[in-house]
């Protein structure tokens, strides 16, 4: 017990001092952060329908709508998470560029309810830190572990965390439900954790 309470004790700690690191970036260097992940080569095959959900991004987060942008272009279908419930997995949503948005919990526009519900393939995750195991820091509710380790049960799914570099920190705290990503995306580079 005393591990667990230590660990979490250990992750809220790393929670307020990412969130200040990230929140210190300014505007520019965010916007020109999201530009260079969108101009370099996406690491994964994106064949026409791929399912590839992605985020709109609430406070400091980095903008994955430029590398959404370009994987539709590619030919790639869109969703979007819709948080359903305290303790439960996000439901992925269709969206397209173009389509109205609702507002959902802590005012995260989302599809509406009306969008169909699909599994993607490729699931785009944000974060406040990471590290070099694969392991993020969300922000607390387990939305995006859950998510992941669902949607694990039911078919592949790829896990790419997007982040600016100075998110990264030499060790996340982790807890056996915290789910490990496969890749995270930054503007400096491509981190590849499958087959470690």
């Amino acid at each position: 017990m005393t591990s667990s309470i230590s660990t979490e004790d250990s992750k809220a700690a790393l929670r307020g001092e990412a969130a200040a690191r990230r929140d210190a970036l300014p505007a520019a260097i965010r916007r020109a952060a999201a530009e260079a992940i969108a101009a370099r080569g996406f690491p994964l095959p994106i064949a026409q329908g791929t399912t590839v959900s992605g985020f709109m991004p609430m406070k400091s987060e980095i903008n994955p709508l430029p590398l959404l942008r370009k994987l539709a272009d590619a030919g790639a279908r869109l969703a979007l998470p819709v948080v359903t419930g305290r303790g439960q997995p996000l439901v992925m949503r269709a969206w397209r560029f173009g389509e109205p948005l609702g507002c959902g919990v802590w005012g995260i526009r989302e599809p509406t309810p009306e969008a169909p519900q699909i599994d993607p393939e490729i699931l785009l995750v944000p974060l406040l830190a990471f590290d070099r195991a694969g392991y993020r820091l969300g922000y607390g509710g387990g939305y995006y572990d859950r998510t992941i380790a669902g949607l694990r049960a039911r078919r592949p799914v790829t896990a790419i965390g997007i982040a600016f570099a100075a998110q990264e920190v030499a060790k996340v705290p982790t807890t056996p439900r915290d789910a490990r990503l496969d890749l995270v995306l930054t503007e400096r580079e491509v981190i590849d954790f499958r087959g470690r």
